[in-house]
């Protein structure tokens, strides 16, 4: 996971007034989400050769103006874990780069009454010229929560995954409720128990789709494992030996095990 702040080498802005010039940083993504990288790897500084649907202004990256644009391609780019395994760095500013993306798709027409969007000149928002809809990116807020029970940590086998591997208890928040509450209700609804000590721990942008991690430790307080055979379909309590690990660390769900098992290494 990483730790560093997107602001290090980021300052924050945006136009649809700026266009690009030879040498700016340009984050281009094709319409499945996967970033243009040049022969080397690295990101390219024209626009030229492409077919671009648009291309926004974000703010400036490592000194340099900075882009997101969508093209029109069939051809296979880096999907955003690739991205992670060749440069921590730039992948966090993908990350940025790509949600913006996605709302720029989403909104350039008003989802109320479908009038051509215009950006706004103080917020990152469209707004709608016609009936004054506004509309923000969309970041969904999700939770993620490691239960220990002594020296053993609760992990379920999802129903999504398809490899055998067990993870964390996640969920997203639901309308009305707080974050605290999204934890207590998706551990009671997927697994059955209840938690105490109840922990906030860090949150991670997770740009798979537009989701904002909210990481949690908390202790078993009373029930037996019952999973609810839909979106969990195997729990259990794992010691640390038996846990086993993921093939990357680019979650905040690697981190959070990683604390338990440290924990448990200083006992």
């Amino acid at each position: 996971m990483i730790e560093k702040s997107i602001y290090e080498n980021y300052r924050i802005d945006f136009s649809d007034d700026i266009t690009p010039t030879t040498g700016d940083c340009l984050f281009i993504f094709n319409e499945n989400r996967e970033l243009y990288l040049d022969s080397n790897k690295q990101l390219p500084d024209s626009l030229e050769n492409f077919d671009v649907n648009f291309c926004l202004y974000i703010g400036e990256y490592n000194d340099k103006k900075t882009f997101v644009a969508n093209i029109k391609s069939d051809e296979e780019f880096f999907n955003l874990k690739e991205v992670y395994d060749l440069d921590h760095d730039l992948y966090l500013m993908a990350t940025k780069a790509v949600l913006v993306n996605d709302w720029y798709i989403s909104h350039r027409f008003c989802g109320r009454c479908g009038t051509p969007t215009l950006l706004d000149e103080k917020d990152m928002m469209l707004k709608c010229p016609n009936c004054g809809q506004n509309h923000y990116p969309r970041i969904a807020p999700a939770i993620i929560v490691a239960i220990r029970n002594g020296d053993k940590l609760l992990m379920a086998k999802h129903s999504y995954h398809d490899n055998i591997r067990y993870a964390l208890i996640a969920g997203f928040v639901e309308p009305g409720e707080s974050i605290e509450d999204a934890v207590h209700r998706e551990v009671l609804e997927e697994v059955g128990i209840k938690i105490k000590n109840l922990k906030y721990q860090r949150s991670q942008s997770w740009p798979f789709p537009n989701s904002l991690m909210l990481g949690f430790t908390a202790e078993y307080e009373s029930g037996q494992i019952k999973v609810d055979g839909d979106e969990i379909v195997k729990a259990a309590w794992f010691k640390k030996d038996e846990i086993i690990r993921y093939g990357t660390d680019i979650s905040i769900s690697d981190w959070l095990i990683q604390q338990f098992i440290d924990s448990i290494g200083n006992h």
